[in-house]
């Protein structure tokens, strides 16, 4: 998480959570617990560090070549799939500490076709196996977070159900990321659940652990709010950052380029300034060349590191 001290920031964690749920409001125990003071460092004093996903490499080089890529363009860390195979695992570590890239977090691969909200068992049990691959994953590379989809809203399963079944199955995912030092960061990502800043908190403070966590994309929430209020109310819950852009046209949407879209780059760097983020951001945007890729860094640099 490359926060100052690691200790204090899972201790205030899991108190802010006991006190929301303790508290007679909810939502002002949210507030009180999150939403931050005026008067943090200036976005360009915070200790960011900037990356990609991998499948925004060239997927025909090898993984030594892609992270010597990354670093050469300019990113400090990387992201990763989930990897089954034992020997691609060890593969992609070698490559990475080869060039001094931290493997940052994962990303699960297993949430959206095998839903933790589903009423199959055995579709359940799928997620649940590519979750636990997820958290090894983590603890080979380095990582200190696991990206998870937690539910899926659909025809078939309700709102309510998705919040109780998820809720159910991540809870036995924990004494796991416990033992690994892993955090499960759960993300909102377009799958009709978790609608508004509010809930996701609500969402992550039932758990009271201090190993469930938020994973918050700039883009996704576009579609129906504003990230800078996102970033205020999840507050220090936030432990990882994706990086995309998003245009509303006549007909419809589009995503776009970082700085090409609606989203307002100095309100959500300021944002990120008031909580005093100081974790990773991780751009998850189309694949590209060197060329494309070094662009995509630099833009980074001045819309939300405020470099030039």
């Amino acid at each position: 998480m490359r926060h100052p001290s690691r200790r204090e920031f899972l201790k205030s964690s899991l108190t802010a959570c006991s006190a929301a749920l303790t508290s007679g409001g909810f939502v002002e125990s949210i507030a009180a617990a999150t939403y931050p003071r005026r008067g943090f460092a200036p976005a360009a004093q915070l200790h960011i560090k900037k990356g990609a996903v991998l499948n925004m490499l060239p997927p025909q080089l090898s993984y030594a070549d892609r992270f010597k890529m990354v670093r050469d363009v300019g990113f400090d860390v990387v992201q990763a799939p989930t990897t089954g195979d034992e020997h691609i695992a060890e593969e992609i570590k070698k490559a990475a500490d080869g060039v001094n890239i931290r493997i940052d977090s994962v990303m699960n691969m297993d949430h959206w076709q095998y839903p933790l909200s589903s009423s199959d068992p055995a579709i359940v049990e799928k997620c649940l196996a590519g979750m636990r691959t997820s958290l090894h994953n983590a603890k080979l590379w380095g990582s200190d977070a696991v990206l998870l989809v937690p539910a899926v809203v659909n025809a078939q399963t309700s709102y309510r159900d998705a919040w109780t079944r998820s809720q159910q199955e991540i809870r036995k995912l924990i004494p796991l990321a416990q033992d690994l030092k892993v955090v499960i960061a759960i993300e909102e990502v377009w799958n009709k659940f978790l609608l508004s800043p509010l809930e996701m908190a609500r969402y992550i403070g039932e758990f009271q652990s201090p190993w469930v966590q938020a994973w918050f994309d700039v883009g996704n929430v576009m579609l129906y709010g504003y990230p800078q209020d996102w970033i205020r109310t999840l507050g220090k819950s936030i432990v990882k950052v994706h990086l995309k852009d998003f245009k509303r046209t006549k007909d419809g949407y589009v995503w776009v380029n970082l700085g090409e879209g609606d989203v307002d780059w100095a309100a959500v760097r300021e944002a990120f300034a008031e909580i005093g983020y100081s974790g990773s951001v991780i751009t998850e945007l189309k694949g590209g060349d060197e060329v494309y890729l070094r662009d995509v860094s630099r833009r980074v640099d001045r819309l939300l590191l405020d470099r030039t």
